[in-house]
Parts: C-alpha cells; sequence; structure tokens
C-alpha cells in the first residue's frame, strides 16, 4: 500500500528512521546504475556513527528510572555493612548507528566523482554534527561534487551564507566547478520531492535522480505501511496548520 503523503512521509522520521535511509541509499544507487554505466558506478557505503544520546537522539530508548528488586538490608563486613543501592538506573551512553552514504565513481581509475549523502540525526547535532561537517568541508574542499539530501526537519541545517527559504527538507547540489555557489531545492511538507541533476566529469551530462521515485519505491517494497504507527502524530511537533493537512491525508489511508 502506498504512503498516504505526496512526498516525504513524515512518520519516517521517527523510529524506523535509521531502516528507511540504509534502504534510500541502496534505491538511489540502483536507480542511478543503468545511467551511469559503463564509465561510472554508484556504490553503498556504510560506516557507524556514534550517536550522543544527551544531546540528540531519534527517540529516547531508556527509561528515566528503572527500579530494580534491590535488598536494602546490605551485608556484613570487616568494615561495616555494605548498603545496597537503593535503585538501579540506566545512565546515558553513546549509541552506535549505522550511516550509509552514495559515492560515484568512475571505473577506470576508481576516482570518486560525486558523494550522495542523506542526513541522519547524528549528523545533525552535538559530536555528529561537528563530525559530518569536517568531512564535508574535506568533500567541498576536494575536486569531487556533493549532494545532500536533508528529509528531517529537527536539527540545525547545513551552514549557508544566508538564511534558507523556507522549507521542511532540502536537497543540495555542491558542483566541484561551481563552489562556493550551490544549488538548493526546499521542499514543502505538501510537496513532492523533485528529481535533481547528479553532476559527473565536467564534460558528461548530468544524470537525473528521481527522489520521489526512491522514496516510493523504497516505502512499498520495504513493507512501511506495515510498521508506522499512523494513529499518533508524527515527530517532532507540526505546525497547527501542517498538522491539519497530515491529519487529513492519514485519513485517506484508514
Amino acid at each position: 500500500m502506498p504512503s498516504p503523503f505526496p512526498g516525504m512521509d513524515p512518520y519516517l522520521e521517527g523510529d524506523d528512521w535509521t531502516s528507511f535511509h540504509t534502504y534510500l541509499a541502496t534505491e538511489i544507487a540502483r536507480q542511478l546504475t543503468p545511467l551511469l554505466r559503463p564509465k561510472y558506478i554508484a556504490l553503498p557505503e556504510k560506516r557507524f556513527d556514534l550517536i550522543d544520546q544527551e544531546t540528540f537522539a531519534i527517540e529516547s530508548i531508556y527509561p528515566d528510572v528503572a527500579v530494580a528488586g534491590v535488598d536494602l538490608k546490605g551485608s556484613d563486613h570487616a568494615d561495616g555493612p555494605i548498603i545496597a543501592a537503593p535503585y538501579l538506573m540506566a545512565t546515558i551512553m553513546d549509541e552506535s548507528v549505522p550511516h550509509t552514504w552514495v559515492e560515484i565513481r568512475d571505473t577506470g581509475r576508481r576516482q570518486l566523482i560525486t558523494t550522495i549523502e542523506i542526513l541522519s540525526p547524528g549528523n545533525k547535532r552535538g559530536r555528529g554534527r561537528e563530525e559530518y561537517l569536517d568531512k564535508r568541508n574535506r568533500l567541498l574542499r576536494s575536486p569531487s561534487h556533493l549532494v545532500e539530501i536533508d528529509l528531517l526537519r529537527r536539527g540545525s541545517r547545513l551552514p549557508m551564507k544566508d538564511k534558507l527559504p523556507p522549507g521542511a527538507y532540502y536537497i543540495f547540489v555542491s558542483r566541484a566547478e561551481s563552489r562556493p555557489m550551490v544549488q538548493v531545492w526546499p521542499v514543502a511538507l505538501q510537496d513532492s520531492l523533485p528529481t535533481i541533476p547528479v553532476p559527473l566529469i565536467v564534460g558528461d551530462a548530468d544524470v537525473p535522480l528521481d527522489l520521489q521515485a526512491a522514496i516510493n519505491t523504497v516505502y512499498d517494497l520495504s513493507g512501511f505501511d506495515l510498521v508506522l504507527d499512523y494513529s499518533q502524530p508524527p515527530p517532532p511537533t507540526l505546525s497547527a496548520d501542517q498538522a491539519a493537512w497530515v491529519a487529513t491525508r492519514v485519513q485517506t489511508k484508514q
């Protein structure tokens, strides 16, 4: 069953983001591969990032206080009785989560031509954002192109000299030969995602990336209609107008 939303499904920004993120990177590579042959190849790449649960998380997985059956009597010891701790509580620790992106390389020398990044929650706040911006700056100083897809409404946006136009989601295409100027597509919550150009070596034509088709394919083939909870509002909080629109769209699914 298709998503009730014409563009990005805001419910994908919740607990199931990690799975969606991985599937989307794979689908983008699959969509681009026949357009790139035989000179280029699109390869999904993966690393594991540490997410600071204290400063940012998709959803907290820790209870505020967990109380176990603790023996408060203590036990005898040479220096006096040992007093058992009255509470057993979960501490906050970094969580390792996968981050996947797509690299386009030429098939001859395997030179990096274009990186396609799908921003994750860890890229948008805290230490993870600092690490991502460091990687981003290295790419921007390199001769390769950079495509960044931000499908998360929460967290910090990418740094730009001027204020970004209004939008729920953003796509950025930074061509090596045009920096510091960057192509920007703001996308409203109610709008479909665009088909964007993916740049290659100068002299070779851009190839199209249909982001909406990629998201629709991932949603349908991966069965997200079976796991997303449309009975609750999506995270994060929506404006009154957005919440009313989302509620109307969800009703069409029922």
